[in-house]
């Protein structure tokens, strides 16, 4: 019988993986990592984690098409969708997929943990009175049309009046600030 608890990193970024698979291993959870989707997907047929972090954005595979597949291998795992790219539109289709939380980078050990253990919803929560900026409801609103079109940027720049390079230099690009 599993004693300790197993935790999951599934992110391309090397420095971050080892960071955390550190910081999760002093905290005596038994650590694997994964650099992409289809490694995470092959290593779970024989290692099913507790706890797991996925990234949204890597080489191959979103982070969101492993999500339902770490849920059918482990329906009570509590999974963290982490990211550098967050949006509205990312983290509503996270939840919906069954992801636990949605967390944006940069995010320590702590944080991690802190959101994996939030059970509960906060009614209480502080609603900000400062409105989003041109720019980051820019930002959402392209999240938004490329989510419709299921990631297809070419699909979503004709949909947006865009070119498409205009587009794709936007999305290579780090989400503004709210």
């Amino acid at each position: 019988m599993q004693m300790t608890e197993r935790f999951l990193i599934v992110d391309d970024d090397p420095a971050f993986t080892r960071v955390l698979s550190r910081a999760m291993t002093r905290r005596e959870f038994e650590v694997q990592v994964a650099r992409s989707a289809e490694e995470a997907e092959k290593l779970i047929q024989s290692w099913v984690p507790d706890l797991a972090t996925v990234d949204l954005k890597m080489d191959g595979d979103s982070g969101l098409i492993l999500i339902p597949k770490l849920r059918q291998q482990n329906p009570a795992m509590k999974i963290l969708m982490l990211t550098g790219y967050a949006s509205i539109a990312t983290a509503v289709e996270a939840i919906k997929l069954g992801a636990t939380q949605y967390l944006p980078k940069p995010a320590d050990a702590d944080q991690i943990l802190t959101a994996l253990n939030k059970i509960e919803a906060d009614a209480e929560m502080e609603v900000t009175e400062q409105p989003m900026s041109v720019n980051r409801l820019e930002w959402e609103h392209i999240q938004k049309v490329l989510n419709e079109h299921d990631g297809n940027v070419s699909a979503t720049a004709r949909a947006l009046g865009m070119h498409r390079r205009t587009l794709q230099r936007k999305l290579s690009k780090r989400p503004v600030k709210r």
